[in-house]
């Protein structure tokens, strides 16, 4: 089944589905330029999820959070429970003072972010989506903000969950984690552009040795690598679903030469771009 509340005065979509096959992520270079983000609840036993062309096992009765940008497919959808909402109906960023999620549950370090739910909150996330199949069959016009108090109580839920879960939550204290956070939507905002530590400090008031101690104490990748690895992430993205050359890439990436982008390629990767663009290339020189 699946459901779509669209709200013709703001542009706001909210799609909720349970079992629903045709549910998948096509990332932002598909030519619709939609920024739908998704959480999904696995009711079922384990089952493969490709993410960015990259397969990994989420666990069964557990959620996942996925942003706009990723292309995602699951094996079996129909094990599936899924909110889908684009900008317009609820931005995360905007009302992060409500949720509480960006930088960490959407853009954070961990990703894919599996997170197994107990018996109880298996309860809490079922009662949630009894109440979604309720409201989405009420077409008044209170039915768009019923639905977004119940994406909110969502959010907030799987977010405390998850900061259960993680160590670093339960060692230190918000603000401290909050700065973490800022600086994972910052790079997420910025990373095309800004490849240095130091801008990112600048925008937080802070020095790049304190950032770099601030994410040490968490065992958390460095900023510069954390810069290095989102970068990356988005050269594959354009190697997997476009056909734009190293130049073109290096240009959209904020690089002031393809040549030096081809460098920084090779050193995060050990590979040169067009061998991975062109993988066959690449299994003949190993082959040869």
């Amino acid at each position: 089944m699946k459901w779509q509340f669209e709200d013709k005065a703001t542009q706001g979509k909210f799609i909720f589905s349970i079992g629903d096959a045709s549910l998948k992520g096509e990332g932002l270079f598909n030519g619709k330029k939609e920024m739908v983000n998704t959480i999904v609840y696995n009711t079922g036993e384990e089952q493969k999820v490709i993410i960015d062309k990259i397969t990994y096992s989420m666990p069964g009765n557990s959620v996942l959070p996925l942003v706009a940008n990723q292309n995602f497919s699951f094996a079996e959808p129909e094990n599936l429970v899924a909110w889908q909402f684009n900008r317009d109906f609820y931005c995360i960023a905007d009302h992060d003072a409500e949720v509480g999620c960006v930088g960490f549950l959407f853009y954070g370090i961990q990703h894919p972010f599996f997170i197994p739910l107990s018996t109880k909150e298996l309860d809490s996330i079922s009662i949630i989506e009894m109440q979604c199949v309720e409201d989405m069959a009420i077409k008044d016009k209170m039915q768009g903000e019923m639905l977004r108090t119940l994406l909110k109580r969502l959010i907030i839920n799987v977010t405390r969950i998850a900061k259960q879960q993680t160590e670093c939550y339960r060692r230190f204290t918000d603000d401290r984690m909050d700065s973490i956070r800022k600086f994972n939507l910052l790079l997420e905002a910025h990373f095309r552009t800004q490849h240095e530590v130091q801008f990112y400090a600048q925008a937080m008031n802070k020095s790049p040795k304190t950032l770099t101690n601030l994410f040490g104490l968490c065992n958390y990748p460095s900023p510069s690598r954390l810069i290095q690895q989102r970068i990356i992430l988005e050269v594959k993205r354009y190697l997997y679903f476009t056909d734009k050359s190293a130049k073109e890439v290096a240009e959209n990436l904020g690089f002031t030469s393809t040549a030096h982008f081809s460098r920084f390629f090779k050193a995060n990767t050990g590979v040169n771009f067009s061998e991975f663009k062109h993988p066959e290339a690449l299994e003949s020189r190993f082959l040869s």
